[in-house]
């Protein structure tokens, strides 16, 4: 009569598997998806808020130079022989290749 009952009672028993297998792939996703991006997230904006005057810098456009000023969000980049200024903003830069105080 009643397709959401089985034979020996509620179907309860049935479901129970499904929607444990739903929460144990929902812990796994993230542990292993949004933990590891967040934690990546988190150390690419401490390396950016860390930038000195002196860092030799890569960005995220492939450009490679050091950095000569530093004004709130954005960064001036010196580069190649001919002394070649460039302004970016700190989001655009994808890693610090040499630090201040080890190039000196």
């Amino acid at each position: 009569m009643f397709s959401f009952f089985l034979e020996g009672g509620s179907t309860l028993t049935g479901i129970l598997p499904t929607i444990l297998m739903i929460a144990v792939l929902f812990v796994v996703m993230y542990f292993f998806m949004i933990r590891p991006q967040k934690k990546q997230e988190k150390q690419i904006n401490e390396m950016r808020e860390n930038l000195q005057v002196g860092d030799e810098v890569t960005t995220i456009g492939g450009i490679i130079g050091r950095i000569v000023s530093i004004k709130d969000e954005t960064v001036l980049i010196e580069t190649g022989r001919d002394k070649v200024k460039i302004r970016f903003l700190r989001s655009a830069i994808r890693s610090v290749d040499v630090k201040a105080e080890d190039a000196e």
